[in-house]
C-alpha cells in the first residue's frame, strides 16, 4: 500500500467579496515568529527530515502526475515521511492560495503566482535554504523567476519558491494525421503552419481541440506562443514580473491576438472549444481527434506511453525562417507556507528533487522537463525519437535563444481566472476583439498590481 495519503478536499468556493476579503486579511497579517521574515533562525543545522515520522501536508495541481510520482519515490527512500496531498485545478488553486496559505498552511504548495504571496508574507523565504543547499551556486536563471523584490516585483530579491523541473509548451502534432496532409516535418514558418492548418480542416480532420472552458483559457497557450513569434519574449517577462511601466496591450501582441482571432474565424479550433475541458482536450489528441495540441512538455512521458511513435513536439515556429524563437518555459513552482509545520523537511525534498539521481530520471521520464539543479547534474537516456526527446531539445533551444516567458496568466493572482480566461472566451464566441481583449486585461492588471 502506497504511504502517500491522498485526499481530495472540496475546494472552497471563494466568490468575489470573500477572495477580496481574504486578500485583504492576508494583507494585514504580518508573518509571526514563524514567518517568512525568521526563515533563517529555523535551521538549526543541515537541513532534514530526521529520523521521527513526518506528515508533510501537500497542495498540488490536478491532472499532473509529477508531484505525486516524486513523493512517492521520497517516501520510498525515507520512510519516516509520508504525504497527505490535496489536489485542485489551477484556477482553483489561483483563487485559494491566500486563503490556503492563512489559514491551513501547507509544507508544499504548488504556486500559481507569487508576488503578492511573497508581499503579503505568507511564502517562506527560502535563500537560508538556498545558501545550505548550495542553491546559490546553480544557473542564476533558474531561480531568478522565483525571486520576489520588497516592491513585489520579481526576477530579484528573496527566494520565495523552487521547481520541479522546467515546464514548457509548444505545439504537439499527431504524426499518422500529419502524413495525411502532407506535413513530414515541423513547420518553419508560421506561415507553414498556417499552411497545415487549413490543410487539416479541408481534409475534415479537426486541425486543433484545445481547452478553454471553465475557469481555465487554453487558448492563453497558442496566444503567449504567437506574442513570441511577433515579439520579445523579455518584454512579455517584464509584464508578468510587474516591472514598472510593463504594458501587454503592445502593437506585437495585437499582432499575436489578431493572429489568434483570424485562427478562430477560419474554423481551426474545434466547434465547442469553449467547452472543452483539459481533460477532454487530451483524450481527443490521444483518441487522434485533432492534429495539434497546445501544451506543456509535462504531458511527453504520457504520450509516450499513450501514442508510442505516434506524436511529435515542435516549437511555435517563427514569422520567417531562422528568426528568434520563444516560448513558455519556467520552472513548476513549489513554495513552503510561512508558518508550515514542517518546512524543513519540505525544503529538504525540494532539494532532493533537484539532485537525486532518481528524482531526476522521474523529472525526465514523468515530466518530460529538465530537471532543476547543477548544470552538471545528473540527466538519464531517453528513446530517440521519443516525444520526451523532441521536448528536452526544444528546452536546450529555448534556453541557447534566451527564449524563455513565464506563464501570462501568472502575473497576478487574479489575472487567469479574472481577466484571460472570459475575454478569451468572449474572442471565441465573437463578443470580444483583439484590441478588446489586450485593453481589457491590461486596464484588470493595472487595477491589480496598483498602477
Amino acid at each position: 500500500m502506497s504511504r502517500i495519503r491522498k485526499t481530495r478536499r472540496r475546494a472552497l468556493a471563494v466568490s468575489g467579496v470573500a477572495f477580496s476579503a481574504a486578500i485583504a486579511l492576508a494583507a494585514c497579517a504580518p508573518p509571526g515568529s514563524d514567518g517568512a521574515d525568521d526563515a533563517s533562525t529555523r535551521l538549526t543545522g543541515d537541513p532534514t527530515c530526521g529520523e521521527d515520522a513526518v506528515v508533510l501536508d501537500a497542495y498540488f495541481e490536478t491532472g499532473f502526475p509529477l508531484p505525486g510520482a516524486l513523493a512517492e519515490e521520497f517516501t520510498r527512500q525515507y520512510p519516516n515521511v509520508t504525504f497527505d496531498i490535496r489536489e485542485d485545478q489551477f484556477a482553483v488553486i489561483t483563487q485559494n492560495a491566500p486563503r490556503t496559505l492563512q489559514d491551513s498552511p501547507p509544507d508544499l504548495m504548488r504556486l500559481p503566482q507569487m508576488s503578492e504571496l511573497a508581499s503579503d508574507g505568507l511564502l517562506l523565504d527560502l535563500d537560508p535554504y538556498a545558501e545550505a543547499f548550495g542553491w546559490d551556486a546553480w544557473p542564476a536563471s533558474q531561480l531568478e523567476q522565483m525571486r520576489v523584490d520588497e516592491d513585489g516585483s520579481r526576477g530579484d530579491g528573496p527566494l520565495y519558491a523552487m521547481g520541479l523541473g522546467y515546464s514548457m509548451t509548444g505545439v504537439f502534432y499527431n504524426k499518422e494525421l500529419a502524413a495525411q496532409i502532407g506535413m513530414t516535418e515541423p513547420p518553419a514558418t508560421l506561415a507553414e503552419l498556417d499552411g497545415y492548418l487549413a490543410a487539416a480542416r479541408d481534409a475534415g480532420i479537426t486541425p486543433v481541440s484545445q481547452f478553454n472552458g471553465g475557469a481555465t483559457g487554453g487558448l492563453a497557450f497558442p496566444l503567449q506562443a504567437l506574442m513570441a513569434s511577433y515579439g520579445d519574449t523579455a518584454a512579455v517577462n517584464d509584464w508578468i514580473y510587474q516591472k514598472p511601466g510593463a504594458d501587454i496591450d503592445t502593437p506585437e501582441n495585437l499582432a499575436a491576438a489578431e493572429h489568434l482571432a483570424g485562427w478562430i474565424d477560419e474554423g481551426y479550433f474545434a466547434d465547442d472549444v469553449n467547452s472543452i475541458d483539459y481533460a477532454q482536450m487530451m483524450s481527443r489528441f490521444i483518441d487522434g481527434e485533432s492534429l495539434f495540441m497546445f501544451n506543456g512538455d509535462w504531458e511527453s512521458g504520457n504520450l509516450d506511453a499513450q501514442m508510442p511513435g505516434g506524436a511529435g513536439f515542435f516549437l511555435m515556429p517563427p514569422i520567417e525562417a531562422g528568426g528568434a524563437i520563444g516560448a513558455m518555459s519556467a520552472p513548476a513552482t513549489y513554495g513552503i507556507a510561512a508558518t508550515a509545520e514542517h518546512a524543513e523537511c519540505a525544503a529538504f525534498f525540494l532539494n532532493w528533487a533537484a539532485t537525486d539521481e532518481e528524482a531526476r530520471t522521474i523529472e525526465v521520464e514523468t515530466g518530460g522537463s529538465h530537471p532543476m539543479g547543477p548544470a552538471d547534474g545528473f540527466m538519464p537516456e531517453v528513446a530517440e525519437g521519443s516525444v520526451t526527446a523532441a521536448t528536452l531539445a526544444a528546452g536546450a533551444a529555448i534556453s541557447e535563444a534566451d527564449g524563455a516567458m513565464d506563464f501570462i496568466a501568472n502575473a497576478t493572482g487574479a489575472i487567469y481566472a479574472q481577466s484571460w480566461t472570459p475575454n478569451l472566451q468572449k474572442l471565441v464566441a465573437g463578443e470580444q476583439t483583439p484590441a478588446g481583449l489586450l485593453e481589457s486585461v491590461q486596464a484588470d492588471y493595472e487595477s491589480q498590481v496598483g498602477d
